[in-house]
């Protein structure tokens, strides 16, 4: 049976749950906060099904939702024991790509504000998990190394945690495996809202999925150069700029390898396109004081 854990917090956070290893909001959560009933959210959902791949939206097993319905009912100290028991079918549940998505087929004001809310507390919860995952991994570091090549000192074992205690996240170079696609697309997220005025992004491969993760930082500059922009791609980029601050896409067919120029400053070659990340293993690397040298040649 699927372990399911509950993240308690307050207001949108208390509504943020782990099922299968991802952070979700129940529908019935979500409706409750856009101030819709959840026939309405999940109807508008149907007509725009093609932007909700299973990654971004899925239903719940009758194991998932017994269990979330015992949970919920333990962490309101049983004054609610009465939920979901009314619902005629087994509820979706949204991630944060899925939340991000549904804001762009919600177009009413209170849809925009919730909207905000939740991503922010998706981000704050987020950085939480990582900051615990990065001090695990970093552990598990430490303990291989132990293994392979036999600590022989004091000394070393001092450098070794006097470098965890630093709590170092910025990464000049890395790898990341097929499958983890959580993690590679909040490393680029991480990148892109540590963007204080403006991001250039070459990448030939570009679709909406690309579009949205600049969504996460409204106040920069964002310039895309892609070998070609086709027509599914300027539809979607017009529904992009409706509802957030404008992207400017250029065609460039200089480039083969991916990049992202932060701030005229920072330049990070990818290995593979932001619409794939996850996908492939492919690693990154920060290229230091090449920024002006590779603005000059596109």
């Amino acid at each position: 049976m699927q372990e399911i854990t509950t993240t308690i917090n307050l207001d949108i956070k208390s509504k943020i749950y782990t099922i299968r290893d991802k952070q979700v909001m129940l529908d019935e959560d979500l409706a409750e906060l856009y101030d819709v009933e959840p026939k309405r959210l999940n109807e508008q959902v149907k007509r725009n099904i093609e932007r909700f791949p299973e990654k971004f939206r899925f239903q719940l097993t009758q194991d998932e939702y017994e269990i979330l319905r015992s949970q919920f009912a333990t962490l309101r100290l049983g004054s609610d024991n009465e939920w979901g028991k009314h619902r005629k079918y087994l509820p979706y549940v949204f991630t944060e790509q899925g939340l991000s998505m549904l804001s762009t087929v919600l177009k009413s004001k209170t849809a925009i504000d919730v909207s905000i809310k939740i991503m922010d507390s998706f981000v704050n919860m987020r950085k939480l998990i990582n900051s615990n995952n990065l001090y695990t991994e970093q552990l598990k570091h430490i303990e291989k190394r132990q293994l392979s090549y036999e600590i022989k000192s004091d000394e070393n074992f001092s450098k070794i945690f006097k470098a965890l205690e630093t709590n170092d996240t910025t990464y000049s170079q890395g790898i990341f495996f097929d499958r983890q696609i959580f993690d590679a697309h909040n490393f680029v997220s991480d990148l892109i809202r540590s963007a204080t005025s403006s991001i250039v992004l070459i990448d030939n491969f570009v679709d909406d999925s690309t579009l949205l993760l600049f969504s996460k930082n409204q106040n920069i500059d964002v310039t895309i150069h892609t070998n070609t922009f086709t027509k599914a791609l300027k539809l979607d980029l017009e529904k992009y700029n409706k509802q957030y601050k404008d992207i400017t896409i250029q065609t460039n067919k200089k480039f083969h390898d991916r990049f992202l120029i932060i701030d005229n400053k920072e330049v990070y070659h990818i290995g593979a396109s932001l619409k794939d990340l996850g996908k492939k293993t492919f690693a990154f690397s920060k290229m230091e004081d090449l920024a002006h040298h590779l603005l000059e040649h596109i």
